[in-house]
């Protein structure tokens, strides 16, 4: 048996510590109702806060014998138009290499598989810009990163370890 995560916030991000503070205690339930009212749930927003993950969550959830933990981490340097610009300045100011809202440090958890270079938070889930890609093919340079490509390569991973 086996997990792999992908920039997964297990030390939790400092962008969500700087939204909540920017937020603020009071401003936060309103938010919270109003999207309610679009039905989006908001219970993990507060859940990737760097105290939620290390004071709470990862105390009450340690690893399970039996079980082997693989992890993957991602950084990108974002383009000035980047909506990932801000955000992955603030992580980078306080936890370093990071993906636009994950660092690599809080990536890392079990057998650590690496880091992929120019990735950001959404090419990993495989929700990049289309138009971006267009753009960027049409100018000569060449897609690095294939999200389809690369989860089946952590599935071959896995049934070479057997698991």
């Amino acid at each position: 048996m086996s997990l792999t995560t992908i920039a997964s916030p297990h030390r939790g991000s400092a962008f969500a510590d700087y939204v909540f503070e920017q937020i603020g205690p009071t401003t936060l339930p309103r938010i919270y109702n109003t999207l309610k009212t679009l039905n989006v749930q908001t219970g993990a927003f507060s859940q990737l806060t760097r105290r939620y993950m290390q004071e709470e969550f990862n105390p009450k959830t340690p690893d399970r014998e039996g079980v082997r933990y693989f992890s993957y981490g991602a950084s990108v340097s974002p383009a000035i138009w980047s909506a990932f610009r801000r955000s992955n300045r603030i992580v980078s100011e306080q936890e370093g290499p990071n993906d636009g809202l994950v660092s690599v440090a809080s990536s890392k958890w079990g057998e650590y598989q690496g880091t992929l270079v120019d990735v950001s938070h959404l090419d990993l889930i495989n929700w990049t810009n289309r138009l971006r890609w267009l753009v960027w093919e049409m100018t000569g340079n060449k897609r690095n990163f294939n999200a389809v490509a690369f989860y089946l390569d952590i599935g071959g991973m896995l049934a070479k370890e057997g698991l």
